[in-house]
């Protein structure tokens, strides 16, 4: 376990497993996908463990799982989108402490980056919804940057929209793709160990921190916040 870091300016975050629990609106979509395509269904906790490479992958990954056929692929995406986009509010809900967290980190003046694969066109309502919108002065989902997690661009990304370096820059994350991410653009990581990692422990992906609750972030980081020293 590293020492506090000292001169953290701003904070990235992901959305799905991190902010979120979106597993019972992305099962219902992927469930009435299948219907229309005639293939066998699949449950929350299947679902939960395909999350966290963009949902082009989810859908690739639930295919092979239920027997469907590549060339079905983009029916599927298409059926999907088109479900998704009618349950994504209602099957999905913040987890404890999210809001109250946030809302500290922006009273203390710290900048605040959402990064997630989920594709952009689904991000503003969603936000808008939750509560989240106001708290993000910089959105990036899929689509929005040339490579998704787990490639460092989106945070590479983050650190030159708010001009700092990569040690002013914590990425607070639940998967494997997350740390791996934000480990390749030598950023600070917080591992959270209630979201979504493919079944694994995200202690096997060694972030810096690891936490059990989303709000412990705050103790490690000064409110309010230090001035930058760089």
């Amino acid at each position: 376990m590293m020492n506090k870091p000292n001169d953290i300016q701003a904070i990235a975050f992901d959305l799905d497993g991190t902010l979120v629990d979106s597993v019972p609106g992305l099962t219902l979509a992927a469930q009435r996908m299948l219907t229309d395509l005639s293939l066998p269904s699949v449950t929350c906790d299947q679902v939960k463990n395909w999350v966290g490479n963009g949902i082009d992958v989810m859908i690739q990954r639930i295919l092979k799982a239920v027997g469907g056929e590549q060339t079905q692929l983009s029916q599927a995406k298409s059926a999907f989108n088109h479900h998704y986009d009618q349950v994504i509010e209602e099957g999905t809900k913040l987890f404890p402490g999210v809001l109250s967290t946030l809302q500290t980190l922006k009273e203390n003046n710290y900048a605040i980056a959402l990064v997630t694969n989920k594709p952009r066109e689904f991000l503003p309502s969603l936000l808008k919804s939750l509560g989240l919108a106001p708290f993000f002065d910089l959105v990036l989902g899929g689509g929005d940057v040339i490579k998704l997690k787990p490639h460092p661009a989106p945070l590479y990304q983050v650190m030159a929209s708010f001009g700092l370096y990569n040690d002013q820059l914590l990425f607070v994350g639940d998967s494997k793709n997350d740390i791996t991410a934000a480990k390749n653009a030598q950023c600070i990581t917080v591992g959270l160990t209630y979201g979504y990692n493919y079944g694994e422990p995200i202690a096997n992906s060694h972030p810096d921190y690891v936490f059990d609750h989303f709000a412990d972030i705050l103790t490690l980081l000064p409110c309010p916040k230090i001035a930058p020293t760089k």
